[in-house]
């Protein structure tokens, strides 16, 4: 089964590969991009759904997406001439561990994309690589809300808890400016949505040879959220300032 495809058709009804409703992504981006004309970077941009909104928003920001993907990459791209603001978003498709880029950035997001650089704290690492002075880092990664099963931390992996989380990354050179912990209804709609997305164009396209297994995938996912990780996860995104220049 091709991965992208199944991360293309899960999010569909969902465009931020996030749990975050379109209030708490305002307010964060709000607090991310706040003069206006800052020129704004996202590592792992997927379909630039964070870029769009805030150029949509601000007509004098300039953004740089980076992503591997070429099917989300056009798809932003898309959207971008859409929504008339193509001019002032360059994508890049390439790994975001090796992107360079001669100029810093006011803002670099990276929002639940922090496993292309092996956990939250290298992803802060390479954010501080493109940072500008007084910039800020808009960075959203997954925390234990309460103990985890066995089985929770073999499917999602190894996560610290809220406090430690926080305390790891101020410990780390960073010192938060704000802050959301997502909410039940949020972390449900993104997993209601995202089974729910699979199963629909798997019903809905029954003839196609990966229907049975992208329905199968659909259920497995569901029933490991259900039943092994819904009472322990939990999303964080902050927005960070380093403590020092």
């Amino acid at each position: 089964m091709d991965r992208e495809k199944i991360s293309r058709l899960s999010h569909a009804d969902h465009p931020i590969n996030s749990p975050l409703d379109d209030e708490s992504v305002r307010r964060l981006l709000h607090r991310t991009v706040d003069r206006g004309d800052e020129r704004v970077l996202d590592l792992g941009c997927g379909e630039a759904a964070w870029l769009l909104r805030t150029l949509a928003a601000h007509p004098e920001v300039t953004a740089e997406g980076v992503d591997t993907s070429a099917q989300l990459l056009a798809k932003a791209r898309k959207e971008a001439v859409d929504r008339g603001v193509e001019d002032r978003l360059v994508l890049h498709q390439q790994d975001a561990t090796e992107f360079a880029s001669p100029r810093p950035f006011d803002a670099v997001l990276s929002v639940g994309a922090t496993h292309a650089f092996g956990g939250l704290l290298p992803t802060l690492d390479a954010a501080r690589e493109h940072l500008a002075p007084g910039g800020r880092v808009l960075v959203g990664d997954a925390y234990w809300e309460r103990e985890p099963s066995a089985a929770a931390r073999e499917i999602l992996g190894e996560y610290e808890d809220l406090a430690t989380t926080v305390d790891r990354v101020t410990a780390h050179g960073w010192t938060p400016v704000f802050g959301h912990i997502s909410t039940r209804q949020e972390l449900d709609d993104f997993e209601w949505c995202w089974t729910g997305s699979l199963a629909t164009w798997a019903l809905d396209h029954p003839e196609d040879p990966d229907s049975a297994e992208i329905l199968n995938v659909a259920s497995t996912h569901r029933s490991q959220w259900l039943s092994s990780y819904r009472d322990s996860f939990g999303f964080l995104t902050l927005v960070l300032r380093r403590t020092s220049e």
